[in-house]
Formats: C-alpha cells, structure tokens, sequence
C-alpha cells in the first residue's frame, strides 16, 4: 500500500469519526485540486435516499470539529496549505462504493466508464444493483453489466 493510500484511508477514518459523533456518515473524502489544495467532504443522513437531511449546521458543526481534528492529526493531510469544503452529496449524488450500488437499486443513474463498452462510455438508465464486480443498468429495456473497476464516474440522475 503506498503511502498516499494510508494517508486518505487514516484521513477517512478522522472523518468518519467526527461525522459518526453528529449522527452522519460520510460518503466520500479526498483530495481535489481546485483553485488550491481542497479537502472535499461529502455527509448524508443515515437512513435518507434522496440527499435530505443534512443541513447547513451539520455542515458547519462537522466542518469546525474536522477541522480541530485534522489539526491534532498532522500526519493524516498533505503538507501545504489546503481548504476544508463540507457539503450533502446533493440530489445527485454520486456512487462510489458497492454498497452505493446496492442501495439506490430502481433509481435513475449516470454512469462513464474508462474503456468503452458497446461502442461507448456514457450510460443512463435505472440501475438494477450490483452482482460480484459487474454493475447492471437496464436502457431502454436492455440490461447492460460494466465491470465496477471500469466506472470512473457515476451519480444519480434527478428528473424535475
């Protein structure tokens, strides 16, 4: 394991930590460069499927109590400056892990893969879950497998 991948694994544990001790889990935690350094951070509700629940407070609450932990913590961030961005994954959220597929199973989703499949990288259709490491998508009635190492991005799709 290199030493990037125990940084952001020890980096997630803090995190997950703090949003435990408010009642959230989180979703997702990394390094993004915009503009700067920023240490992107993504809560949610237990228990919630469309995005409700966290509000502003949260957002602040967990993002002063991370910010006191990180501190304490040095070895766990980059060196350098770096912004501390805490926010609900949104409507749309994005899917990352298995558990995410398995979860918003019969929802609308997003999906880009790295290597094209079918003749293409771009998919929307409802998802049907998750089997093994294969993610199935049903699109205009065809169920279409992508293998889950192969998804670069995915989200939910949120229609008005």
């Amino acid at each position: 394991m290199s030493k990037k991948t125990e940084q952001l694994d020890r980096l997630r544990e803090i995190v997950d930590t703090v949003c435990l001790a408010h009642g959230l889990e989180l979703v997702d935690a990394r390094f993004v460069t915009d503009r700067g350094a920023v240490l992107r951070v993504l809560i949610e509700r237990p228990g919630t499927v469309d995005g409700s629940g966290v509000t502003l407070s949260d957002c602040q609450a967990v993002s002063r109590d991370l910010s006191t932990a990180l501190d304490v913590e040095d070895a766990s961030t980059p060196g350098g400056a770096y912004r501390l961005e805490v926010s609900s994954p949104g409507v749309e959220r994005p899917l990352f892990g298995a558990r995410d597929y398995e979860r918003f199973a019969g929802r609308e989703v997003k999906v880009q893969t790295q290597s094209p499949h079918g003749g293409r990288r771009r998919f929307t259709g409802i998802l049907e879950g998750i089997e093994g490491d294969l993610v199935t998508l049903t699109i205009d009635g065809e169920r279409v497998s992508l293998p889950h190492g192969d998804i670069t991005k995915a989200h939910l799709v949120f229609r008005f």
